[in-house]
């Protein structure tokens, strides 16, 4: 089987686990980079280029999309669809999760519960968006962050109102949403792969610290789900249309809420504090849908 990993860098981990993944199991396998990707719309013509050249033929496609290239990434993986190639992640889906407030929108219209967020058109309407969602503490995130980067917490309702405004004065729309003080700067990575939770992490946040990104220090190890944990994230993944992704769930009083779905989530925390492994489960689930 030939695979192709879309990746803006061969030498991330995660690029580098699915190519050994793959070769593993007798695959060939190539990396490119999406940006620099081409497309040529044409009736019945359309092609997809490396550069100046016109891109193979691959049996597979795992599109590891990150955040500041999301738009013309799902371009790309948008016409290898149209061209009938199978991709571990389709443009909408990959769309449908990154967007935090559609993500979150649709989770919610189907009955899976997550922290309270809102967002103000303009500054007239902060305070009162903000009261609904809290009126003390809150955390205010811009709609496409990743890797905890343009996360804040507020911790007053006057400091949160003048966050969001600050962020409108650039142009930026952010969320508000309800800091969920009960999860203890903690929440659960849970890794699904074709409707199934294939390995799952607790990531505590440092000390002094509320986000629990692997980025930003916090620490990880492996975790053994509840009944109700691993039906939301399995139904969060359908729900948005993903067959891998990894859900961040908070335990919180009044039950476990689904704080986002990754569409291209990273296998270095996941493969390294459960010692499952990942990228292989990815490679079988190919050999299992061509």
């Amino acid at each position: 089987m030939r695979i192709l990993i879309l990746s803006r860098n061969k030498a991330l981990y995660s690029t580098q686990s699915l190519i050994r993944a793959s070769e593993k199991r007798g695959h060939q396998v190539q990396v490119y980079d999406h940006l620099m990707c081409n497309i040529v719309v044409e009736c019945n013509r359309s092609k997809v280029m490396i550069g100046i050249d016109d891109l193979e033929n691959y049996d597979a496609i795992i599109p590891r999309i990150g955040a500041s290239a999301t738009q013309y990434g799902a371009a790309i993986v948008r016409q290898l669809e149209l061209t009938g190639s199978f991709v571990t992640v389709t443009a909408e889906s990959l769309l449908k999760a990154r967007d935090k407030l559609h993500c979150l929108q649709l989770l919610a219209a189907a009955g899976i519960d997550v922290p309270k967020t809102g967002i103000s058109a303009g500054d007239y309407c902060i305070p009162a968006v903000h009261d609904r969602i809290s009126d003390n503490r809150s955390v205010i995130k811009l709609i496409a962050s990743t890797q905890g980067l343009g996360v804040i917490l507020s911790n007053s309702r006057n400091q949160g109102i003048s966050i969001v405004e600050g962020f409108h004065r650039v142009g930026q729309d952010v969320l508000i949403q309800e800091f969920i003080e009960d999860a203890g700067g903690a929440d659960i990575r849970a890794f699904v792969v074709n409707g199934r939770v294939v390995a799952a992490m607790k990531r505590q946040a440092i000390p002094g610290e509320f986000r629990s990104n692997i980025h930003r220090g916090a620490s990880a190890e492996p975790i053994r789900l509840s009944a109700v944990e691993e039906r939301i994230a399995v139904q969060s993944t359908a729900i948005l249309g993903l067959s891998i992704a990894g859900v961040d769930i908070l335990r919180s009083k009044r039950g476990p809420l689904v704080l986002e779905v990754n569409a291209s989530p990273g296998l270095e925390g996941i493969e390294g504090s459960t010692g499952v492994d990942v990228a292989g489960q990815i490679i079988e689930f190919i050999e299992n849908m061509i």
